[in-house]
């Protein structure tokens, strides 16, 4: 079980409040599509699904889940881009693109 961490660090926030994980997927795939190998991603995600959904993503694609963030009104992720994450298909970024 990862542990809360601080809120300070991002270096890029997806706001997903209110979409379902379906949706913020597709909103966080295009977000990090020009992102540095090493940036901190902070996903705000109000969908119940994404304690589930954002690590199980990040296994797919091998970007690093740093858990829940602390100390903030809204609940939000982190995570860690990855040199060597998997591509994901554009329209279904829950499945790895075709090589």
């Amino acid at each position: 079980m990862n542990r809360p961490i601080p809120s300070c660090g991002a270096d890029l926030t997806v706001d997903g409040t209110g979409l379902l994980c379906v949706t913020l997927l597709l909103r966080l795939r295009r977000a990090i599509g020009g992102a540095a190998p090493g940036t901190v991603v902070h996903v705000i995600a109000t969908d119940p699904a994404a304690p589930l959904d954002l690590p199980a993503w990040c296994h797919l694609t091998g970007h690093q889940y740093l858990g829940p963030v602390c100390g903030t009104a809204r609940p939000v992720y982190a995570l860690r881009l990855a040199a060597d994450a998997h591509a994901t298909r554009p329209d279904a970024p829950w499945q790895r693109a075709e090589r």
